[in-house]
């Protein structure tokens, strides 16, 4: 049985990025972060092998408009603590 992201595939990046497209990009690859199994990373929201579709999606994004691992990084983090403090 293929792994669903074999099924469907990469999803497309926007044509342009909009502040929006990076805010859905931010929260995608807070939300789909990794967690640790015995079985090996998986997404902590959907269970798929990390990174899924969406992280990966959102790290493409974000990417794009020239963010580095470590910023992307840092602002999912800064996301995360936003999310306990509300």
């Amino acid at each position: 049985m293929k792994r669903i992201d074999e099924v469907l595939g990469e999803l497309t990046l926007p044509a342009y990025t909009t502040a929006e497209d990076v805010c859905f990009a931010l929260r995608a690859v807070a939300v789909h972060a990794a967690e640790q199994w015995p079985g090996g990373a998986v997404c902590r929201n959907d269970r798929a092998p990390h990174p899924c579709r969406l992280h990966r999606w959102g790290l493409r994004v974000l990417t794009d408009r020239g963010l580095s691992g470590e910023q992307i990084a840092e602002m999912a983090a800064a996301f995360e603590a936003s999310k306990v403090r509300s």
